[in-house]
């Protein structure tokens, strides 16, 4: 039950959005048991950010949420793979996206939880 949200500031093409979502649908997969059959991921693109108390360069804000444990290792890896997907896909440098995880053991889905 992932899911990835993704804020940046940046304008999204149809082109670039299809590509983050296979891209991170593939890379979701470096949690154990986790798949793309399962990933719900959500793209916000022109939002009004700041980082540093600036707002012209590309940032992005990223949420990764699990159900269950988020693996240390796991994480580590989706981190640097999460940079280089949005420089090589929105050029955005890894130095301006955060990237946040959530565990919880209360995820619904299809009218009940797991």
């Amino acid at each position: 039950m992932p899911c990835i949200h993704i804020q940046t500031n940046q304008k999204v093409s149809a082109e670039e959005e299809k590509s983050l979502r296979e891209k991170f649908g593939e890379a979701i997969s470096l949690f154990p048991g986790k798949s793309e059959s399962w990933l719900m991921f959500l793209l916000e693109d022109d939002c009004r950010m700041a980082f540093q108390g600036k707002t012209e360069k590309p940032m992005a804000f990223v949420e990764i949420k699990l159900y269950g444990d988020v693996d240390k290792g796991a994480s580590q890896k989706m981190t640097a793979r999460t940079c280089d997907l949005l420089k090589e896909i929105l050029g955005i440098s890894s130095d301006q996206v955060y990237v946040r995880y959530e565990a919880t053991e209360n995820w619904g889905w299809n009218g009940s939880n797991f």
